[in-house]
């Protein structure tokens, strides 16, 4: 969906420009040459002085030219992302109106990236846009934290500078019913309208771009500035099962807001509704390290109602990687994976009893003396897929040798073949030649690398010593003492592991490189990626189990009251 706004009467749905055939060939009319150009102010006079046969085997070509585009001022919205949402049309019907008033958007200045209010002729705030190329660390950036192109790593290296657009529509998509209470969001270009360019002043047509639309929600206070004595239990609960489904990695007080509740004294009841805002940093490419800021409130440490275990047992999470996937093709398959993953744990947990506390605890990775330690959840995840390393090595081999078994045959095969051959030459010998003529030596036809001797199979040897030099001079970068801290203390020199994973020559460089930053998933096949599913959700249930006794003795007498 696509709305032009005409500032002199209103808005209307956007029509491309009209489109004129070129004459043909034969039918040219010589007459166009002597059209004196510096009276036409545009081509679209020019085909109206000179009247074109148009020919319908001829390309097709805009009436205006590219300058009158670049100086069509006229403001336009279009849905790029969320054309399916509800609620996401209503809003940008609102903001198309808005703009057709002549609104200009009004910077916001809390924040690292650039981000806008539109507003309504009446001065009431409709909705928050981000540009992507004004996020943190993009070129764009209007606060002087700009630089990087799109696509590159930003603030956390497990989100690209560009993408936070996409997770917070992603987040819209997949609040079903609305149980977290996301605001509508969609994704959308935006046109003529004066947002920030860095190293231009005065621009007289800006440049169209591509932004997050969310509603604005009406608000007093955040959470940091209220406390969380006054939250609802229900609505704290609702925000945190979200958050670890997307695996949120930056919740803080100051993106959670507070409804707006006319009668105040209410908000130390307990009764204050919750609304969380800001996921661009959700759905990280890789296992990351989560930041919840509920898991430090008592609320957390209150068991599941059963509408929010009915809640949670519903949700399908190979049903949500679909809808990401036909919604939001730019979604890389690494972060849907996350996503598929965290929902799982998120069942597993519930289903045992666990409580939120417990959950955000064991997705959380803790510090000691200084020193980072991978979470429970990486854990869990390293020995999974060091687990499909394994059978995978092992089905290599067993391909291996199966065709060495094939090759042993061929190569019995020929040599038997030979023998014969030689007794057959040895009898003609015989009959034609003097008996005291020796045989012509055997020469073998095939000859496997794995049947030479161990001298020749040494020669193969450097190229695993040359990747044995490469994984050493990754892990004699700036980042050797993190990792090896993170996968449990020193390796006693050995490089063949890394990230608790066995090595072997089916798990390249380039794999182990991406697994000093975070455990990720992208570089699994499909095959791969079901049996990580199998071999983690048997290791959770084992881990489940102890988890779960030690929470409860730790939890007696904890009093719930607020």
């Amino acid at each position: 969906m696509a709305v032009a706004i005409d500032q002199h009467h209103g808005f209307k749905p956007f029509k491309r420009s009209q489109r004129c055939r070129l004459q043909s060939l034969t039918n040219f009319d010589l007459n166009i040459l002597e059209i004196d150009q510096t009276n036409l102010s545009s081509l679209k006079q020019a085909f109206e002085v000179v009247k074109f046969h148009r020919s319908f085997s001829s390309p097709c070509f805009s009436l205006a030219t590219r300058v009158e585009e670049e100086l069509d001022t006229t403001p336009r919205i279009e849905i790029l992302g969320g054309h399916g949402a509800p609620r996401v049309r209503d809003l940008v019907v609102e903001v198309a109106i808005a703009l057709a008033s002549g609104v200009d958007p009004i910077p916001v200045s809390s924040g690292l990236g650039g981000a806008y209010f539109l507003r309504s002729r009446n001065g009431d705030n409709i909705a928050l846009a981000k540009p992507i190329d004004e996020e943190p660390l993009a070129f764009n950036n209007p606060k002087g934290f700009g630089g990087l192109m799109l696509g590159q790593p930003g603030m956390k290296r497990s989100i690209r500078v560009g993408e936070t657009g996409l997770r917070e529509l992603a987040a819209y998509l997949l609040d079903h019913g609305g149980f977290a209470g996301v605001p509508p969001t969609a994704l959308v270009k935006i046109s003529s309208v004066g947002f920030h360019v860095n190293g231009v002043e005065n621009i007289s047509a800006p440049p169209c771009k591509i932004a997050s639309l969310q509603r604005f929600v009406e608000h007093e206070f955040d959470a940091g500035e209220l406390g969380c004595s006054g939250f609802s239990v229900a609505s704290v609960h609702q925000i945190a099962i979200f958050d670890v489904r997307v695996l949120n990695l930056d919740r803080h007080a100051g993106n959670i807001l507070v409804k707006k509740n006319d009668q105040k004294e209410k908000y130390a009841a307990g009764a204050a509704e919750l609304v969380p805002i800001d996921h661009g940093l959700c759905l990280p490419e890789w296992l990351d390290d989560p930041y919840f800021e509920w898991l430090h409130w008592p609320q957390a440490l209150v068991p599941f109602s059963e509408s929010e275990l009915v809640y949670i047992s519903n949700l399908d999470p190979f049903k949500d990687a679909e809808l990401l996937r036909s919604e939001l093709s730019s979604l890389r398959e690494s972060s849907i994976r996350v996503l598929v993953l965290c929902s799982i744990f998120l069942k597993q947990a519930a289903a045992a009893g666990l409580c939120l506390a417990d959950i955000g605890k064991m997705m959380t990775r803790e510090s000691c003396s200084g020193e980072e330690n991978m979470s429970v959840l990486e854990d869990l995840c390293t020995k999974a897929k060091g687990a499909v390393v394994n059978a995978s090595d092992d089905e290599e081999d067993n391909m291996d040798s199966r065709e060495e078994k094939d090759e042993f045959e061929l190569f019995q095969f020929d040599e038997e073949t030979e023998h014969i051959s030689a007794e057959v030459m040895d009898l003609h010998q015989l009959l034609q030649s003097p008996p005291e003529i020796a045989k012509p030596p055997k020469i073998a036809k095939f000859s496997p690398v794995r049947s030479l001797p161990r001298s020749q199979d040494e020669e193969l040897s450097p190229l695993f010593e040359e990747t044995d030099h490469e994984v050493k001079n990754y892990n004699d970068g700036d980042d050797s003492n993190r990792t090896s801290k993170e996968n449990g203390g020193d390796n006693n020199g050995d490089d063949s592991k890394l990230g608790g994973l066995t090595r072997s020559k089916s798990y390249s460089v380039r794999n182990r490189a991406c697994e000093s930053e975070g455990i990720s998933f992208g570089d699994l096949s499909e095959g791969e990626w079901k049996l990580f599913l199998e071999c983690f959700e048997k290791l959770l249930l084992e881990d489940l189990e102890g988890t779960k006794c030690g929470s409860l003795k730790q939890r007696l007498g904890t009093s719930c009251q607020f």
